[in-house]
């Protein structure tokens, strides 16, 4: 088999399918073939892995997957890349492809499996993406995306940044996130505005709270109106004098903005409140 990473590859499968590249579902095809070998041995460290791939696009990531894990799922939401998938990766066994859009899969038919999450997907739904595991019951080991550079930064954006929010705690709760590798954008073809960033989330392990969701609710009710402080966020769900006490047991003010508040301090905030 070819590798499929590779500029003339690429282009021959395009034209071989009567193919181009859909601007609307944001489709980049990587033709660097140490990008997805690096993206492929980072994400998975014990051969008995399932993977779920989100985006497989022509397969150049799927192929080098494939041989370093037990099972790979891949999910594709166009179908011409379906076809291409389902006929050039027949020899790989070990591959279940699945005609879906993604955000409409029905997560739960992983059952208690715990899996690996590999995409390489737009940027517009990389945040739907990753809230969806963050929702779901399914233990996710780790996940390794390929984002513009851009999102990475915000997504795992400090305290008192105009980007720090409910998702970069959410993530900073359950997550250690390191950078993999920047790929530019010379690395796909067509060649897109900007470079990316591989991030990986590897999963903590360390409940801190007992009720998770209860938990992640809280933080998404502390940041509904960013101009608004942390007490007039929250008024509406939780009793204002009880919360003013806890803010002051805390030492912190009253006045205070969810921006300006660290995640150690909205746990033992949380716990206070509702444990």
């Amino acid at each position: 088999m070819l590798t499929i990473a590779n500029k003339q590859v690429t282009k021959d499968l395009l034209e071989k399918y009567n193919l181009q590249a859909k601007k609307r579902l944001g489709q980049n095809f990587i033709i660097d073939p140490s990008v997805v070998r690096t993206i492929a041995q980072k994400s998975l460290t014990t051969l008995e892995s399932t993977v779920v791939e989100i985006g497989p696009g022509l397969g150049a990531l799927t192929q080098f997957l494939a041989p370093l894990s037990k099972k790979v799922i891949a999910i594709e939401i166009d179908e011409d890349m379906v076809e291409v998938l389902t006929t050039e990766l027949a020899s790989l066994n070990n591959v279940e492809i699945i005609h879906e859009d993604f955000l409409k899969w029905d997560v739960s038919v992983l059952g208690n499996q715990e899996v690996i999450v590999v995409a390489n997907v737009p940027y517009y739904i990389t945040t739907p993406i990753i809230f969806k595991w963050i929702e779901s019951a399914v233990q996710v080991s780790s996940m390794t995306l390929m984002m513009q550079k851009e999102l990475a930064h915000r997504l795992v954006a400090d305290i008192n940044t105009k980007d720090y929010n409910a998702l970069s705690l959410m993530i900073q709760y359950l997550f250690e996130v390191k950078t993999i590798m920047q790929i530019p954008k010379q690395c796909f073809l067509p060649i897109p505005k900007v470079d990316s960033s591989v991030i990986q989330f590897v999963s903590k392990n360390d409940p801190q709270v007992v009720n998770q969701s209860q938990f992640f609710e809280f933080l998404k009710q502390s940041f509904q109106m960013k101009r608004k402080t942390l007490v007039n966020n929250l008024k509406t769900t939780i009793d204002k004098d009880q919360l003013l006490k806890v803010l002051d047991a805390l030492k912190i003010s009253p006045d205070v903005r969810a921006e300006a508040i660290s995640l150690d301090q909205f746990i033992e905030m949380y716990r206070r409140l509702y444990e």
